[in-house]
């Protein structure tokens, strides 16, 4: 059974229009490996964090492409939002 962060996070991938395959592509694993973990069939230890931040980077970097800059750029814009 999977735990509730993946559906959160699911939901969090849907609202920013995140692939799988982005997640995959920033942690170094496969597509298959990322539906799993979310699924609940994989649960390696640290994976909670492991693909937060790896969906966090993901989104940075669909919205500096989107804005036309760097991905350090688009995080120092993020820091002086806060």
């Amino acid at each position: 059974m999977p735990e509730k962060w993946t559906g959160r996070l699911i939901g969090l991938m849907h609202n920013e229009q995140i692939t799988y395959n982005d997640l995959a592509a920033e942690m170094g694993v496969t597509k298959s490996y990322i539906s799993m973990i979310l699924n609940g069939a994989r649960k390696p230890d640290g994976i909670r964090e492991r693909m937060e931040s790896a969906y966090h980077t993901a989104v940075q970097k669909k919205k500096a492409n989107l804005y036309g800059c760097t991905v350090d750029e688009r995080l120092k814009e993020s820091e002086e939002e806060k």
